[in-house]
């Protein structure tokens, strides 16, 4: 299995597991909280029949990577990208973040630059602040996401159950457009990461990526849906294209956080105009 060092642990190496299929433009991907980048098999064989190349990571801490006890914050996991698209020396890369994934979108386009980045596309995304402030009010209260590291330390295996569903929203989109054979897939995935790395990864989801936005000089197209019961939408999207000039924004109605998954067509559909227009 592939798999590329980008970093070292008392002497362990950091190793990020990837996988690069087909040729053509490439389009990297970078996967949701707290799953895997086997999360974007709905979009891989599309973008390859269209003439992509395509090429997934997990995250450290998930999947088949590495797992550290350090190294969850936004600028850890952005260098983390740079050395993926730095080993296989990328060009005209487009970005593709999902969820916690678009964290890493933005801030490898502020920190790193647009050198090798053509576009970038951010679905359900974490940007631009989630953490309610003085100068940010529209944000939730940081106890939620204390209760949230509680309830992983608690019981992670519960916490990761009723995640699934907040992801997927079964009430509405179960035996439609998600199975219960996937949801109990996506919690397995979610099972296999490091304990530590899954309570870590919450205060990055406090980032405040509003300094990072103007230094983002590619299109971006955000989409989202309405029902997003993991990153609300009006305090996530519905904000971040008014805050990110020169995006574009497309609302799924009735739609929930996972819609890589479970809005598979609209998403692929989407994810096509857009390379295929700038």
């Amino acid at each position: 299995m592939p798999y590329i060092t980008v970093g070292e642990e008392n002497a362990c190496p950091i190793d990020l597991y990837y996988e690069d299929h087909g040729s053509g433009p490439p389009v990297v991907m970078i996967h949701g909280f707290p799953y895997s980048g086997g999360a974007w098999e709905k979009q891989v064989g599309p973008l390859l029949m269209g003439g992509y190349r395509t090429i997934t990571y997990d995250r450290r801490g998930f999947g088949r990577s590495s797992q550290p006890a350090t190294g969850y914050d936004y600028d850890t996991f952005a260098g983390d990208l740079a050395k993926v698209i730095m080993a296989l020396d990328l060009q005209d890369v487009t970005l593709v973040g999902h969820s916690m994934g678009t964290g890493e979108v933005t801030r490898y386009l502020s920190a790193y630059g647009s050198e090798r980045i053509t576009r970038a596309v951010l679905i359900s995304p974490i940007p631009p602040f989630l953490m309610k402030t003085s100068d940010n009010p529209e944000g939730l209260d940081k106890s939620m996401f204390d209760g949230f590291m509680q309830s992983i330390m608690n019981d992670r295996a519960a916490f990761e159950k009723q995640f699934t569903d907040n992801f997927f929203n079964p009430d509405q989109n179960l035996g439609k457009r998600v199975s219960e054979d996937a949801m109990h897939y996506h919690w397995n995935v979610a099972m296999q990461a490091s304990p530590i790395g899954t309570v870590a990864c919450i205060p990055a989801w406090l980032t405040d990526f509003r300094p990072d936005l103007p230094r983002i000089d590619v299109p971006v197209h955000i989409i989202q849906g309405d029902q997003d019961r993991v990153l609300p939408y009006p305090i996530t999207g519905k904000r971040l294209v008014d805050m990110l000039p020169g995006s574009h924004l497309t609302t799924l109605e009735g739609a929930p956080h996972g819609i890589p998954w479970t809005h598979a067509d609209e998403i692929n559909a989407e994810l096509m105009t857009f390379l295929k227009s700038s």
